[in-house]
């Protein structure tokens, strides 16, 4: 099984962003996804910014993958999608295709891709449809079970690779409404890239005052991060390929280097955080179900 750190969610400064990846070149991650993977309007990067590290994290062993975004709303979201797919054909790396717009594009240029979460896979018939694009891996949307994925692996092709996420908020929904922009009562076009203030998100809580979600911008996700340690037995007898960790501000080495220690077989360290696995096990996202048991 190899070790995935998926795009980074969040909307931060342009330095931070270069340190950030500058750490996670020394750390034992195989693939790391790079790229604007939520909100067109996003720019302290540019896509040269992307590719130059690209090229310093494939320098240091690393596979890239580069992701576009996924809601296309105008001919330059069009165009966005258009550079990154050919950046990442010019540097020999895959492209996560994370709406069906980049997999037509892909499959008309013969190129191989990812297929993200949010082309929402729950059966055999959706994945053998993006293989038949192009697509030489997938991955799990995380409102998917065991049994669901269990199903989906039962039929597909042993050629594709699988990928599940096993750290991190869950991207529930994205919306052409930015809510971020709308908390502080300004359009959408006209942001201000308050996101920037929220390195993590804004949390939304319940009128009794428990977490329930995430505010990203136009990504709306889990409140409580969606935590799949004690999984990982059930995931390598699937045939699971690929276990991503997505990118946060705090504790993401930490986090890296406990699931690496996991696959090395020894104990894992894990830090502590408020965890759900609720979706894996068929029951409600923010769950916490207290012990791995057998999904019927």
């Amino acid at each position: 099984m190899r070790l995935v750190l998926g795009p980074l969610l969040y909307y931060w400064p342009r330095q931070r962003v270069f340190d950030f990846y500058d750490e996670i070149a020394a750390l034992p991650v195989d693939v790391v996804y790079l790229g604007e993977a939520v909100c067109a309007r996003r720019h302290e990067l540019r896509l040269e910014d992307w590719q130059a590290l690209g090229e310093r994290l494939a320098q240091a062993g690393k596979e890239v993958v580069f992701s576009t975004l996924p809601l296309i709303e105008s001919e330059s979201d069009l165009k966005a999608v258009r550079r990154v797919l050919a950046a990442a054909q010019e540097a020999g790396c895959l492209a996560e295709a994370n709406e069906m717009g980049a997999v037509r594009m892909l499959a008309e240029s013969g190129q191989a891709f990812v297929a993200g979460a949010t082309l929402n896979v729950f059966n055999a018939e959706t994945l053998q449809l993006l293989k038949e694009a192009g697509a030489r891996r997938w991955v799990l949307p995380p409102e998917a079970s065991e049994k669901v994925l269990a199903g989906i692996l039962s039929r597909k092709n042993d050629a594709l690779e699988t990928e599940v996420l096993v750290h991190g908020r869950a991207p529930l929904a994205y919306s052409a409404r930015c809510f971020t922009a709308r908390r502080f009562r300004l359009q959408k076009d006209a942001c201000e890239f308050r996101c920037l203030d929220f390195p993590e998100g804004i949390p939304v809580l319940t009128r009794e005052g428990q977490p329930f979600l995430t505010l990203n911008g136009i990504q709306t996700q889990s409140a409580k991060v969606y935590h799949l340690e004690r999984e990982l037995p059930a995931l390598q007898a699937l045939g699971v390929t690929h276990l991503r960790i997505s990118p946060a501000p705090e504790a993401t080495p930490e986090i890296v280097r406990a699931y690496r220690r996991l696959l090395e077989g020894a104990p894992a360290g894990m830090p502590n955080g408020d965890y759900c696995n609720g979706f894996w096990y068929e029951e409600p996202g923010l769950s916490w179900v207290e012990c791995a048991r057998e999904v019927a």
